[in-house]
């Protein structure tokens, strides 16, 4: 699902100190975990062990387990890809406040979730795709005109458009044990730390001025597809007049 980032010349980034570390950190607790699952146990968040048992801690664990090789490898690619410019522009320590807060903050947002869903109030969650989701929402809003190509389905889309076309894929083609949740969380916790940042974009897309750009610039295209079909229309007649044949 994700792909490369293309915004002229440039290509993957290298890794960045503390995107290193977390990948490392992450792959360093998913191989204890197959030693231990006991711990993995404690630390995943279940909403009866939070409330009931008081095990406050896993807010914070649960974002460093994963249930299995598919799971760790797609976040911690995403993690690669978009959080190393993130950084980058940021600095190590804020980013890694950043990625904690999100990551935290979706937990908080699945214990309630879990608490209004007696289905669920037993049935653990793990995973950093709370922090990824944030990570995913930051990049977004911070270059929301950059073009991501994707891997599946293999089309390009503009960088705001990434996180509801996520969500939309999820809903369309079923989310498994996938916890909602969690990605909402994230997206939520990450908009609200970036709530500067987003009142630019909407106030510039959804302003009368922005409008006016968009809707002048959608006539453009337009007519240049116009154009341009015209153009090849004539070519193709011109192409089957000369390949009449002539007689003298």
């Amino acid at each position: 699902m994700y792909g490369r980032r293309s915004h002229g010349g440039g290509g993957f980034q290298g890794l960045t100190p503390m995107v290193k570390r977390l990948i490392i950190a992450n792959a360093v607790v998913f191989l204890a975990q197959q030693f231990s699952p006991g711990a993995t146990n404690l630390g995943v968040i279940r909403s009866s062990d939070f409330f009931d048992k008081g095990y406050v801690w896993q807010p914070f664990t649960y974002m460093w387990l994963h249930a299995d090789m598919m799971h760790i490898f797609f976040n911690m690619f995403a993690l690669w890809m978009f959080g190393g410019q993130l950084e980058q522009i940021w600095g190590s320590r804020r980013f890694l406040r950043f990625y904690l807060t999100c990551g935290m903050g979706a937990g908080v947002v699945i214990l309630l979730w879990n608490s209004l869903s007696p289905g669920v109030w037993g049935i653990p969650t793990l995973g950093a795709s709370g922090a990824v989701y944030g990570i995913l929402t930051a990049f977004s809003l911070m270059w929301p005109d950059r073009t991501i190509m994707l891997l599946f389905p293999p089309i390009p889309i503009k960088a705001i458009w990434f996180i509801p076309l996520l969500f939309v894929l999820q809903a369309a083609f079923g989310g498994g044990n996938v916890s909602n949740a969690g990605h909402l969380g994230g997206v939520l916790v990450a908009g609200i730390i970036l709530r500067r940042q987003l009142r630019e974009y909407l106030g510039t897309a959804f302003s009368l001025g922005g409008l006016r750009y968009r809707w002048r610039r959608w006539r453009m295209r337009g007519r240049l597809r116009a154009v341009r079909r015209e153009e090849w229309e004539r070519k193709r007649k011109i192409d089957k007049d000369d390949d009449r044949p002539t007689y003298h």
